[in-house]
């Protein structure tokens, strides 16, 4: 990484060719939250990473800062795992430990977006986890970023006691119930003044936004809540 290079277009650079939603001026939010907290404990956890591009951003902070490692956890969907609803609008489901985990389920994926936009990584890749590890290896990440297949529970089950998360990045399931058990499951290892953050907050996801409302916002527990990018919501644990 050059120190000179406006890290913007580094960013731009690196995530070009990886498929995903999270637009440039989201993953700069990303990157200079993690960058700049590095003088905290901790590592960085993501919670829904597709393809890598936001693994990408986190993981380049952490080894700009020298600071931390970035554990992401995701279900990585094959392309068995999609199925598709009786409105023609796409969901999948994936087997984790014995419990069936779905996404997509109250705001399933209208069949025009699937096409275009999630079908075509099936085509490039043998599924999800491989496209994210080459996102991660070609970008010489591999031994600051791990990826998990599962959820925030089973991911849980094998952390370390000791794990402590400076930056917590969420993009799980969108769901009020999900996103509320995510924020009350990332609290038991999220430091005192890391940061929470949450994709696709207040655009369209109900579920997301009232979790926020309820858990971040109107929580004694954080400060300085504030929509950064259209999508992106951030907070600081007090």
């Amino acid at each position: 990484m050059s120190p000179t290079k406006p890290i913007t277009t580094q960013i731009e650079e690196a995530v070009q060719d990886i498929p995903g939603w999270s637009p440039i001026d989201q993953l700069l939010t990303l990157f200079t939250l993690a960058y700049t907290s590095a003088d905290l404990d901790g590592d960085i956890l993501e919670l829904g990473s597709w393809c890598g591009r936001s693994a990408v951003a986190l993981g380049m902070a952490a080894k700009l800062s020298g600071k931390g490692k970035v554990h992401c956890v995701d279900l990585f969907p094959e392309k068995n795992d999609w199925f598709k609803n009786e409105d023609g609008t796409y969901s999948f489901a994936v087997n984790i430990e014995g419990r069936l985990v779905g996404a997509y389920g109250e705001q399933t994926v209208w069949a025009e977006p699937y096409e275009r936009d999630i079908a075509p990584v099936y085509e490039r890749f043998a599924g999800t986890l491989e496209a994210f590890t080459t996102s991660i290896s070609n970008n010489g990440l591999s031994n600051l970023v791990s990826s998990v297949k599962g959820d925030l529970m089973s991911f849980l089950k094998i952390a370390p006691k000791s794990l402590k998360v400076r930056l917590a990045f969420i993009d799980g399931d969108h769901s009020y119930e999900a996103v509320s058990n995510d924020i009350a499951l990332i609290e038991g290892s999220l430091i005192h003044g890391g940061w929470i953050c949450f994709d696709d907050a207040f655009s369209s996801y109900k579920g997301v936004n009232d979790a926020i409302q309820k858990h971040i916002i109107d929580s004694d527990n954080y400060e300085f809540c504030q929509q950064m990018t259209r999508k992106l919501f951030v907070a600081r644990r007090r």
